[in-house]
């Protein structure tokens, strides 16, 4: 009993010094300490208080042309089936069995009807029960026995879920971001590639260093530097809802692709990074677009899953392989610098220093404003 009220008290002081951070003016912004991103009991409030309740992107909606592709995946306790239905409508269903809760459907793929693999129940592409083997006599209903589904919102060409049936709706709070895409035509980028690997982590970690650019010529030297240089990078639009920055190229740069017709020189000449609050990070330029979609396992541990679209089919496929090999080596770069210092930010000592001009690190500050408002003060 006293180790939880210790527990309970370090963690009520924790909210309070978030909330003092986000309170600072923002030229005195600094970062938060370290165990923000150690504390197992902060986790699970955070789990608890927000993440649970918030809007996630699950991947890309042409992942899913047909009608019964689908792919899997998994937002904390609950297995998801993301499901293209006769009907065209894409839908996020629970994906358990709902006779003793085995999952009916792995990976991704396409099928005429899903099947338990225990017991031989099989249900539509839309969740309905088709067959209930043996099971006349019980009662079993295609009524009672429809696999659960979640709320499910696609914008942009993204397919989002959310645990909580009463969220208020995505899209009309992501009204700048769409002024700030418009032209890129994000709707229309066409997917090419799907990753998922595990990082060792605190889920805010990747927030933080895919939205900031004052790590990019330390971190990426050969990489990233020569056309998204840190002295280059701007803060863009932000509010309650999402941030962004740009990352502009040099004019040294080799050209990135033309994309949409509609795209200013200046827009060609840039990558525009976003991160739709809490935990979906992505970059757009011309002709790709990348979206990392960060699934928080524990304190320490979270699932990536990164899909590439491109515009159309402006890249050849040896440009598309090239840019692909490209971000896996940016995100082992990330990776590496980040699973070291998870490892370190358990210290008595790791810092609070403070935060960079806006222009680098900003929207690191736009991000604890937004945890802040996740905690009633």
């Amino acid at each position: 009993m006293k180790m939880q009220l210790i527990q309970k008290q370090r963690v009520a002081e924790m909210v309070e010094t978030l909330h003092q951070v986000a309170a600072l003016p923002e030229a005195e912004a600094q970062c938060l300490p370290g165990w923000f991103y150690t504390d197992p009991e902060f986790f699970d409030l955070e789990v608890r208080t927000f993440l649970s309740k918030e809007w996630h992107c699950l991947g890309r909606a042409d992942e899913i042309p047909q009608p019964g592709d689908y792919f899997t995946a998994q937002l904390f306790d609950e297995p998801l089936l993301v499901v293209r239905g006769d009907d065209e409508q894409i839908r996020v269903l629970s994906n358990l069995c709902r006779h003793r809760g085995m999952p009916i459907a792995e990976g991704s793929g396409s099928t005429r009807k899903f099947v338990c693999s225990y017991h031989a129940w099989s249900y539509a592409r839309d969740g309905e029960l088709l067959n209930a083997p043996r099971m006349r006599d019980k009662g079993v209903t295609k009524g009672s026995c429809a696999l659960p589904e979640f709320r499910c919102e696609e914008w942009n060409g993204f397919i989002y879920a959310n645990l909580d049936d009463d969220a208020e709706p995505l899209a009309p709070r992501l009204e700048q971001l769409e002024v700030l895409l418009e032209n890129y035509e994000t709707d229309k980028m066409r997917h090419v590639a799907t990753f998922e690997e595990d990082w060792h982590t605190n889920w805010k970690c990747l927030v933080e260093n895919f939205m900031e650019a004052y790590h990019l010529s330390v971190v990426h030297p050969e990489t990233l530097h020569h056309y998204t240089p840190t002295g280059l990078s701007r803060k863009a639009l932000s509010d309650d809802t999402f941030t962004a920055y740009c990352a502009n190229y040099p004019s040294s740069a080799e050209a990135r692709g033309m994309g949409a017709p509609g795209l200013t020189e200046d827009e060609r000449r840039r990558s525009t990074l976003f991160n739709v609050f809490p935990a979906q990070v992505a970059s757009q330029a011309a002709t790709l677009l990348v979206s990392l979609s960060i699934k928080p396992l524990a304190v320490d541990c979270i699932r990536v899953r990164w899909t590439l679209s491109t515009y159309e089919n402006e890249l050849t496929q040896d440009e598309l392989e090239e840019r692909i090999a490209l971000w896996h080596e940016v995100n082992r770069e990330d990776r590496e610098k980040l699973e070291k210092m998870q490892l370190a930010l358990s210290s008595r000592h790791a810092p609070s220093g403070h935060l960079a001009p806006s222009d680098y690190e900003g929207t690191i500050w736009d991000f604890y404003r937004y945890l802040s408002r996740q905690y009633p003060v």
